[in-house]
């Protein structure tokens, strides 16, 4: 393959030469120089203005600077100058995204999916802007659709079961989450949700064995921690709660759940004055619900 210096000699030969800038700048956006990328981008597009791969091309360089607005207005001209252009509505519909423009974002995968059925990143990214629209069934869909154009992607399994979830399918969403992990031991996330819907189907040892390796492959997971000392405390583990709650407590200072649920365990454990000195500091950081407790409980 061709390196930097090549594509310069080609250019210094052929100062004209619009291809020699636009490889150039592919070289140079590999080597993460995207200013650069731009730069020849430019030069080749003002050689050839019918350029359409090149307007696209620095779209993705401006992408990576999250210049959004650029990346829009690029994909639209090589969009302009060829209508089917898959590629162009697709990078135009991650830039809508990016700028919370939703609609758009949905008409443009719509549109690159239109042009290429096979666009396995198309359909999943459909199904996250679907499942942040609450569109759920929706979303569900497309995740199904990636899957059975990729069967070995462990995230389309873990967006399904996360979708299935939100529509309180428990039972499937656990599914998805174990073929995820099956995919990819290390999914510390899918370990983590597929522990949040066991502890909703009332599997509370479950619950804890997925917080538990959750934590081994993130040992910084304080949701973990925090959830995991949840269902501890349901078990009237109330000792390891404790624990639980101070590591989260360590990781995230500013969790008033894990002061005021902790307070909680102590105060099950008989000691009302550490419970009380959490409960407060539950209440300085926002939780309410632990004023009551207060009332009730402390002097």
């Amino acid at each position: 393959m061709k390196n930097l210096e090549d594509y310069t000699k080609a250019i210094e030969l052929n100062p004209q030469n619009a291809e020699a800038y636009y490889n150039r700048a592919l070289a140079k956006g590999k080597l993460e120089d995207y200013q650069g990328a731009i730069q020849d981008f430019n030069k080749a597009i003002e050689l050839n203005p019918q350029y359409a791969v090149a307007y696209c091309k620095r779209g993705a360089m401006k992408g990576f600077l999250e210049d959004y607005k650029g990346v829009i207005q690029d994909c639209t001209k090589a969009i302009e100058l060829n209508p089917q252009y898959e590629v162009a509505y697709y990078g135009r519909g991650v830039a809508k995204y990016s700028l919370k423009d939703y609609q758009g974002a949905l008409q443009d995968y719509n549109k690159t999916i239109e042009l290429n059925p096979q666009n396995t990143k198309a359909y999943e990214n459909r199904g996250n802007l679907k499942s942040l629209l609450e569109d759920y069934k929706g979303a569900i869909q497309d995740y199904t659709k990636t899957i059975e154009l990729n069967p070995q992607y462990p995230e389309a399994y873990y967006n399904r079961g996360i979708a299935k979830n939100d529509l309180r399918d428990y039972r499937g969403a656990i599914q998805d989450f174990t073929k995820a992990i099956e995919l990819n031991p290390q999914y510390a996330k899918a370990y983590y949700n597929r522990g949040n819907a066991k502890g909703t189907l009332e599997d509370y040892l479950g619950e804890i064995q997925d917080y538990t390796k959750a934590i081994e492959l993130n040992p910084q997971y304080a949701e973990a921690y925090y959830n995991r000392g949840a269902a501890k405390g349901k078990l009237e583990d109330y000792q390891g709660a404790i624990q639980d709650f101070s590591k989260a407590i360590a990781l995230n200072p500013q969790s008033a759940g894990a002061y005021n649920n902790r307070g909680i365990a102590k105060f099950f454990l008989g000691d009302k004055n550490g419970a009380c000195i959490d409960w407060s500091k539950a209440v300085e950081l926002g939780d309410d619900s632990a004023y009551a407790l207060i009332k009730e409980y402390c002097d």
